[in-house]
This record gives C-alpha cells, structure tokens and sequence, in this order.
C-alpha cells in the first residue's frame, strides 16, 4: 500500500512538473514572436495614412499627421523607469479625417507628491507628423492594479492601465485600444526607452527546462526510494 501511495504521488508530481513546463514553453514561443516583432517593425517607416492603427502590424514602426491636444492629457500611473516610480504621458493626436490616437509621449517622474503633477503642458496646436511604433495599451495584468480616470479630476487626468472604452468616455470621443510610442528622437516627448513586452524569451525557456527536470528528478528519487526499501526489506542471508 505505501509503495502504491508513493508511486500515485510521484506521477502527480511529475504530471504537475510537465504540464508547468509546457506552459512555460508556450510563454516562450509567445514571448519569442513579441520580440521578433518589435525587433523587425524598426526596419521600415510606413506612413499611416488613412488607415486605422489595428490595421497596422503591431510595433510597425509609422508616421501619422495631425494636431495634439494639450488639453486633455493622461498620466499613467506605476510606470516605473530604472527602478524610479513615475507616470507615462498620453496625448490625443486629433488626424485629418477626426479619428484620434492616443500619443505616449514617454515616461515623466515621479514628483513625491500626488497634489502636485508634472507639468507636460504644450506648445501651440498646430499640425505636425510625428513617427513611432504602433503599440497596445500598457495591461496592468491584475484587475486590481488599474483605476479608470475619474469625471471629476482635472486635467491631466491621473488613471492607472486604464482602457480603451474608459478613455474614450474621459475624452467623449471614440478612442482604440492601439497607441503609438513616440521615436525617441522626436521633440515634445520624454524618456522614451521602448523596450519589447514582458520578459526575455530565453528566461521564459529555461523555466521550461527546470520545471522538466523536477519532473525527471521526482521519478529518479522515487525510484531510488523504492529501491532502497526494497532491499531493507528482504531478510537477512
């Protein structure tokens, strides 16, 4: 019986172990594609035209035209830059045709005190193109880590991985769930040191590896278990 209990126990383990491990691997193949694709769209600037952002290839890089609107800015709250706490700026990028896109203009500091904002005010609202890659909005992963903006704040509104819908309802105009990331040498941003989403693939790849090894490593050490009882067993020549 105890050696049937033992034997139940390790292939629930190793079921466990192996099943963990794919799923690391699926990450992988998942994380592997993201940053092939945020490595490739740098490699040619296309203009957006008249086209939608969800119709662009996602971290396409693009150039789009239009007027920003300074009035009625977002600052994403825990965005974090080197280990500094701070917030990133959307501005409303008005184009010829009425749609709006959301600009991330880059990370800003922190000030130490929630009363007081950093100041991301504009200049005069004139037209101009601007380049960047086409992005979704940042996902806080967590339901409890977001905050819609509130009606009653002032701009710039302070929200926290807020959504498509809940900025569209704070601006009253429809907005999409794609951004740009403004190119880190264009003016009117501030630190803009885009990174691929999420972490490295290979750290994704060697979870993959550790969680099979515990499940070859659980057999073994049951195996030499059994053993060892076994021969403790057998009476005495």
């Amino acid at each position: 019986m105890r050696t049937l209990v033992t034997a139940l126990l390790t292939l629930a383990a190793c079921a466990l172990f192996v099943r963990l491990g794919f799923w690391q691997w699926h990450r992988w193949l998942a994380a592997d594609a993201a940053w092939t694709r945020f490595a490739r769209g740098a490699d040619t600037l296309e203009p957006l035209a008249g086209r939608a952002p969800q119709d662009v290839a996602l971290f396409q890089r693009v150039s789009v035209s239009g007027r920003l609107d300074g009035q009625h800015q977002f600052l994403i709250d825990n965005r974090s830059y080197q280990g500094r706490p701070g917030y990133e700026v959307l501005t409303p990028l008005t184009r010829a045709d009425g749609a709006v896109l959301l600009i991330d203009r880059g990370w800003v500091p922190f000030t130490g005190s929630r009363a007081r904002l950093p100041d991301v005010r504009l200049g005069a609202d004139t037209p101009l193109t601007l380049t960047g890659r086409i992005a979704d909005l940042p996902s806080a992963g967590l339901a409890s880590g977001r905050a819609a903006p509130r009606a009653q704040d002032p701009w710039p509104k302070v929200t926290s991985f807020p959504t498509a819908g809940e900025l569209a309802g704070a601006l009253a105009v429809p907005v999409g769930a794609r951004i740009l990331l403004l190119d880190p040498g264009e003016p009117g941003g501030y630190v803009r040191d885009w990174q691929p989403p999420g972490i490295s693939p290979l750290r994704h790849l060697s979870y993959a590896i550790q969680w099979w090894c515990f499940a070859a490593l659980s057999v073994i050490v049951a195996t030499v278990l059994s053993v060892r009882r076994r021969r403790a067993a057998r009476p005495p020549q």
